[in-house]
């Protein structure tokens, strides 16, 4: 399996766990620990596939794909802390909103750069997968904000709108991963963020 194939097929996994968790957590009644855990197991997904794109990336390429890595293993920490019960709101913001939040904006910052890398190449599948992660991470940033854990009633901000987010993110990300192999084989530039 060629570079860009895993760093798909990682990305991919990543952001199907990230939107079966998010849906349920939405519309469905599946349990919490389940939810947890496929949060949990899509972040190490996300974290292995940027750590083969960080391998990989080109000198132009490397600042935006180290800011995701930072972001993947901020998500790790997020959702590892988010299995836990009991925590209070102020706990949880600061072991599960926080990094989730710091996390979030390393995608957006990352996505970013790597859009303006490839923003002048028209509707080719490096745009469109820049687009997508990009339009991904703003999702995932809204998702974040509307997340934090009101102190004075331990509710979120807006569960609505943080899981909608989650799941419209995660769908852009599938997107993205899946084009991400032709992205690669079309351009001799490699390592667009996610």
């Amino acid at each position: 399996m060629n570079g860009a194939r895993a760093q798909g097929t990682l990305f991919a996994l990543g952001s199907a766990c990230f939107l079966v968790a998010s849906v349920s957590s939405q519309w469905a009644s599946a349990p919490r620990a389940w939810i947890g855990v496929a949060f949990f197991t899509g972040s190490l997904f996300f974290t292995a596939a940027a750590a083969l794109q960080l391998s990989a990336a080109e000198r132009s390429d490397r600042l935006a794909a180290a800011i995701q890595f930072a972001g993947t293993l901020l998500f790790n920490v997020s959702t590892f802390a988010a299995m836990k019960h009991g925590l209070d709101a102020k706990q949880t913001d600061l072991r599960v909103w926080a990094p989730d939040v710091f996390g979030s904006a390393c995608f957006l910052v990352a996505s970013a750069l790597a859009y303006a890398a490839v923003r002048h190449r028209g509707r080719s599948a490096a745009w469109w997968v820049g687009a997508l992660n990009l339009a991904g991470s703003v999702a995932f940033g809204v998702a974040a904000v509307a997340s934090l854990v009101e102190p004075s009633s331990d509710v979120m901000v807006n569960v609505r709108i943080s899981n909608a987010g989650t799941s419209l993110g995660a769908a852009c990300f599938l997107a993205g991963a899946l084009l991400l192999p032709r992205s690669e084989r079309e351009s001799p530039v490699s390592g667009e963020a996610r």
